[in-house]
């Protein structure tokens, strides 16, 4: 049976918290980081592109968290619209079907 990453899925309602309370400064973003790749079936789930895209910004996000605000090349505040796109993006993502 494949796992899907589905709405409904229980790595969404992890992911949706992890990411509000990053968000709110309520959570590392390491510890976010941490959580994003550790829901490997979750993301193998999703199209091939999604998993990267999401690596690609929780790299820059770890990165930006090392120094102050703004004062690195990413905005995290930017990076932090840009994942909320993702996930809404990859949210509308069709669930495979278990085989």
């Amino acid at each position: 049976m494949t796992d899907t990453p589905h709405p409904t899925h229980p790595a969404w309602h992890r992911l949706d918290a992890a990411f509000q309370q990053v968000r709110q400064g309520q959570l590392a973003v390491t510890a976010f980081s941490t959580a994003c790749r550790q829901e490997t079936a979750w993301l193998d789930a999703l199209p091939p592109r999604y998993p990267e895209v999401l690596l690609q910004l929780l790299d820059r996000l770890e990165s930006s968290a090392l120094f102050s605000e703004e004062s690195c090349s990413f905005s995290q505040k930017e990076l932090f619209d840009s994942l909320q796109l993702w996930l809404d993006k990859a949210r509308t993502q069709p669930t495979p079907r278990a085989t």
